[in-house]
């Protein structure tokens, strides 16, 4: 038969009142769905806003209005169009010999409805992510804010994967069931061979949830020393008190002893003086009691212990260590000077010579 023989078969099928009353649904829907999506996003914005957990609204509503719009026009269209009732010619109408128009007609429809329904869940993630990085941001730590960043990306992967077996579940009729076995043993085949790369993986939600370090920390490991830039799911980036730019594996991270330099409470200070062997013991004891009356008197110095500690064939060793409670690096430096022409003063007005090494004739 001709397509006009079809429309006949439509219009006979449907009656004029049903015929109104789904184009006037669809045209309604199409006229006031992006006011209905503003009212229900207004809505949660307000209760979110009475617990603290909201956003700025332009922001907000450029991440949740025009998905939830597409959402609601193609859930009430399609509800809409499943009331009409297809002529008998439409099932009967094959397509490569095996799929009808009507079967065509609910695919399409079915990958619409998961589109845009994907669509706004990550939009919510997004929202959901911002949110959090907002309160995160108030915190003193760096820690919660790269985890955030981490799982936000982890979901929108998770549900991604979900849609596109959503989609050959309802658009194309798959047996999911199947599916997942023969991923299974693709997975196994892939574990294999990417064994090294895995293992990264599962390290990097091993430094995520224990909190070994957290980026901007200040670690040594192995042979590296420097700040924590970057924890990413295969590697952590360091950046080396020299400047440059080191990747270590996150295994190699989990595995090896890591100081972390940022959490210590103090900074030790030692000093060695070796003092001349004609330094007579009256000078060593003022040399002691003019550094403990200096170090007492600063504010940054928490503790220290100065004393006669050896007696070599060149020299008498005095030595002096001390506990600083400074964590800046030029703070560090600027405050060891300091000390060290304080104890360089005092030897002067001892009159206690330091050992040195003859020169070489």
């Amino acid at each position: 038969m001709d397509n006009q023989s079809i429309f006949e078969q439509f219009f006979t099928l449907n009656s004029t009142a049903s015929l109104v009353s789904v184009f006037g649904t669809i045209l309604a829907v199409l006229l006031v769905a992006k006011y209905l999506s503003r009212y229900i996003a207004t809505f949660i914005y307000n209760v979110l806003k009475k617990a603290g957990r909201t956003i700025n609204k332009p922001a907000y509503y450029n991440l949740l209005v025009k998905p939830l719009t597409n959402f609601i026009t193609a859930l009430v269209i399609l509800i809409a169009l499943d009331k009409l009732s297809l002529p008998p010619l439409v099932n009967q109408y094959i397509l490569y010999g095996k799929i009808t128009v009507q079967q065509v007609l609910g695919t399409f429809s079915a990958l619409i409805l998961i589109y845009v329904l994907l669509r706004l869940l990550l939009r919510i993630i997004e929202y959901l992510a911002t949110i959090l990085e907002i309160r995160a941001n108030l915190t003193a730590t760096q820690g919660d804010n790269q985890l955030i960043v981490f799982f936000k990306d982890f979901f929108k992967v998770l549900l991604v994967i979900i849609g596109f077996l959503l989609f050959l579940k309802f658009g194309f009729r798959q047996n999911i069931g199947n599916l997942l076995t023969g991923l299974s043993l693709v997975g196994a085949a892939v574990a294999l061979a990417t064994k090294e790369s895995l293992e990264n993986l599962i390290a990097s939600f091993v430094i995520f949830f224990d909190k070994p370090f957290v980026t901007g920390d200040e670690v040594k490991v192995q042979q590296v020393t420097g700040t924590i830039e970057k924890i990413g799911l295969r590697s952590t980036r360091i950046r080396t008190l020299e400047k440059t730019y080191v990747t270590v594996p996150n295994k190699q991270m989990v595995d090896s002893i890591v100081d972390n330099q940022s959490l210590r409470t103090f900074r030790k200070v030692s000093v060695k003086l070796e003092l001349d062997h004609q330094s007579t013991p009256l000078q060593i004891q003022k040399v002691k009691t003019e550094a403990g009356k200096y170090l007492s008197n600063q504010k940054m110095v928490h503790h220290f212990v100065i004393g006669f500690s050896d007696i070599t064939r060149q020299s008498y060793i005095l030595q002096i260590d001390f506990f600083l409670s400074v964590m800046d690096d030029d703070q560090y430096l600027q405050i060891k000077d300091e000390v060290n022409f304080a104890l360089l003063d005092i030897l002067q007005k001892s009159a206690i010579a330091v050992f040195s090494e003859p020169a070489a004739k």
